[in-house]
C-alpha cells in the first residue's frame, strides 16, 4: 500500500493557485483511475483505490499547507506505513512551468507544507515536484504561488495533470525516470 499526498490550501477561493497543484493532481489521478468516494479522515480528504493492482490511497490534507505534517503523520501511523510508501505532489517555483521531476529526500526550499512533512516525519520521502517557475524576485513569490494559473496556461495544466494521471503506474513501480520521461512526452504531444 501507498500513500500518496498532494499539497494545497482547503477551500474554493484556493481551489485554482498555483500553491494547489497537489490538490489538483489527486483529483485528477483519482478520476482517470476510478477511485472511491472521498472520506474525512486524518484531518483531510482520502479517496482509496488501485493503479497497477496496487492500492493506493490519495490524501489531500485539509489542515492548510503549513500543517500538512499533521495530516501525513496521522495516515502513516495508522496505516503503520513506511517513509518509502510515501510521496508527496507539490508545486515547485524552482522548475519551469508544468515541468514533472521527482526525487526521494531533499530539502524543503521555504516550501511550508514539505516543511511540516518534513519537521512531523522526516525528510526521506518521495516527492513529485510539479513546476510553476519563479516570478522574478522573492518579493513577489508569496502572490505568484497564491495567485491564480492564468487563463493562457489552462490548456498546458489540463495537458500536464491528464499526463500525470496517464502515467501514475510508473510511479507506483517505483520507476521514477520512466515517470517523468513519458510524461514529458505526453505533453509535447
Amino acid at each position: 500500500m501507498q500513500l500518496w499526498v498532494g499539497l494545497g490550501n482547503p477551500g474554493p477561493q484556493y481551489a485554482m493557485h498555483r500553491h494547489n497543484v497537489g490538490f489538483m493532481a489527486m483529483d485528477v489521478i483519482a478520476e482517470m483511475h476510478g477511485f472511491g468516494p472521498v472520506q474525512k479522515k486524518f484531518q483531510g480528504w482520502l479517496q482509496e483505490g488501485r493503479i497497477g493492482g496496487e492500492k493506493i490511497l490519495l490524501l489531500k490534507p485539509a489542515t492548510f499547507m503549513n500543517e500538512s505534517g499533521r495530516s501525513v503523520g496521522e495516515a502513516i501511523r495508522f496505516y503503520k506505513l513506511g517513509m518509502d510508501a510515501l510521496t508527496v505532489f507539490h508545486d515547485e517555483l524552482d522548475l519551469a512551468p508544468f515541468k514533472v521531476k521527482v526525487k526521494t529526500g531533499g530539502g524543503t526550499a521555504g516550501h511550508n507544507g514539505l516543511r511540516s512533512i518534513d519537521r512531523h516525519l522526516g525528510p526521506d520521502f518521495r516527492r513529485v515536484r510539479i513546476g510553476i517557475g519563479h516570478p522574478g524576485h522573492k518579493d513577489r513569490v508569496t502572490g505568484y504561488v497564491l495567485g491564480n494559473y492564468a487563463k493562457a496556461e489552462q490548456d498546458d495544466l489540463i495537458t500536464m495533470l491528464g499526463a500525470m494521471g496517464a502515467e501514475a503506474e510508473w510511479l507506483v513501480k517505483g520507476e521514477n525516470a520512466r515517470f517523468m520521461s513519458d510524461v514529458a512526452l505526453r505533453q509535447q504531444g
